[in-house]
C-alpha cells in the first residue's frame, strides 16, 4: 500500500523513468481501482500519506514537505507538476498535433508524399500512391530553461497553492520563448495569402484557404489579437472552456509575442506540428529536497517539426 512505501532521492534517478512512474511502479493506481483513492495517482496518494494539502481554503505552506525526510522528497516534483502544468497549457493543448520523446539532440521523422489526386480508380488500375520515407534532414533539439532563485527561508511559509501558481507562470513564459521555434517551422515555406489592411473578409478568406483539413486555431501576435476581438464582425464572439476567443468559423484566437504583428498563421492544430522533446522539464532535485534553493535551474530540450504542410496557411499584412 502507498503507506509502506520507501520515499528517496534515488527515485528521480532512475533511467528513462519519471519520478512518478517509479511510483506507480511500487503502487499501481490499478490496485485501488474501487476504492476512495482511484482517482488519485501514485503521487497524490503520496501527499495525501503526509496529509500536504496543495490546495484549497486549508491548503498547506511550502515547509509542510520538510517535515519529515521522506516527504521532502515529493518538494522536486511538486516544483516540476506546476512548472509542467503551466508549461504544457501553453504549448501542448494549444498548437502541437504529436508528441515525440527522443533520445538524443537530433531527430530524424518520416514524410508523408500525399500529391496525387483522389479519384476513382477503374477495375485492374493501379491506385494512386501516397509515399511515407524517411526525412532527409534532421529536427536539431534546443536547450530552453530558467534559473530560479528563492531562499528556502523565503518561501518557507509561502502558501503552496501561491507558489504553485508563481511555478505555473514561469511555464507559461518557458513556453512562450519555445513557441517562437514553434512559429518559424509553421511559417516556413507555408502557402500564403497578402492584404494590405487587416479586415475580418481577410480572416475568413483565410479559412477558405483550407481545402481538407479545417483552420481551428489562429495564431496572431498581441497586437492583430486586438485589432481582430475589436473587429464589429467579432461583438458577439463567445470564449471557449479555456478561456480562449472562438472566431464564429471555429478557429481559437492564439495570441503570442512569438508571433509578429504582420503575419497571421492559421492551422489545423490536430494535423500541423509535432513535439519533440529529449526528456521532460529537468530539475536538480537533490537541491531542493536539501533546501538549497538559492541557484535552481530547470530546462527542457526540444524542438518541432511541421507534419502536413497543407494544415497551415499564412496570411501576410503588407500596409
Amino acid at each position: 500500500m502507498y503507506n509502506d512505501i520507501k520515499l528517496e532521492k534515488g527515485l528521480y534517478n532512475l533511467s528513462g523513468k519519471s519520478f512518478t512512474a517509479a511510483l506507480e511502479e511500487l503502487d499501481p493506481s490499478s490496485n485501488y481501482c474501487g476504492t476512495p483513492l482511484e482517482k488519485l495517482d501514485a503521487y497524490e496518494r503520496q501527499l495525501k500519506r503526509f496529509n500536504i494539502r496543495i490546495s484549497g481554503s486549508d491548503c498547506d505552506r511550502v515547509e509542510k514537505f520538510f517535515t519529515s525526510t521522506e516527504s521532502a522528497v515529493l518538494f522536486p516534483e511538486f516544483v516540476t507538476r506546476s512548472i509542467k502544468k503551466g508549461f504544457d497549457e501553453a504549448i501542448l493543448t494549444s498548437v502541437c498535433a504529436a508528441k515525440t520523446v527522443c533520445g538524443c539532440g537530433q531527430y530524424i521523422g518520416c514524410v508523408l508524399d500525399d500529391s496525387a489526386d483522389y479519384t476513382s480508380s477503374a477495375e485492374a488500375e493501379t491506385l494512386p500512391a501516397a509515399t511515407v520515407r524517411e526525412s532527409s534532414s534532421a529536427t536539431v533539439l534546443a536547450k530552453y530553461g530558467r534559473l530560479i532563485s528563492a531562499s528556502y527561508e523565503a518561501i518557507r511559509q509561502q502558501r503552496l497553492d501561491v507558489f504553485g501558481v508563481m511555478l505555473r507562470s514561469i511555464g507559461v513564459k518557458l513556453a512562450a520563448s519555445v513557441t517562437k521555434k514553434a512559429v518559424e517551422v509553421l511559417i516556413a515555406d507555408a502557402s500564403r495569402v497578402s492584404t494590405s489592411v487587416l479586415t475580418y473578409e481577410d480572416l475568413a478568406n483565410l479559412y477558405g484557404e483550407f481545402d481538407c483539413f479545417n483552420m481551428n486555431a489562429l495564431i496572431v501576435s498581441p497586437e492583430a489579437a486586438s485589432k481582430i476581438v475589436a473587429m464589429e464582425e467579432l461583438s458577439d464572439t463567445c470564449a471557449n472552456e479555456s478561456g480562449r476567443i472562438v472566431l464564429p468559423f471555429g478557429a481559437e484566437l492564439i495570441k503570442t509575442s512569438a508571433a509578429d504583428d504582420s503575419t497571421i498563421i492559421g492551422i489545423d492544430k490536430d494535423f500541423a506540428l509535432e513535439f519533440i522533446t529529449s526528456s521532460d522539464l529537468v530539475m536538480e532535485t537533490d537541491k531542493l529536497i536539501d533546501r538549497q534553493l538559492d541557484q535552481i535551474t530547470v530546462s527542457i530540450t526540444c524542438g518541432f517539426r511541421k507534419i502536413t504542410p497543407d494544415a497551415v496557411k499564412v496570411l501576410e499584412i503588407t500596409g
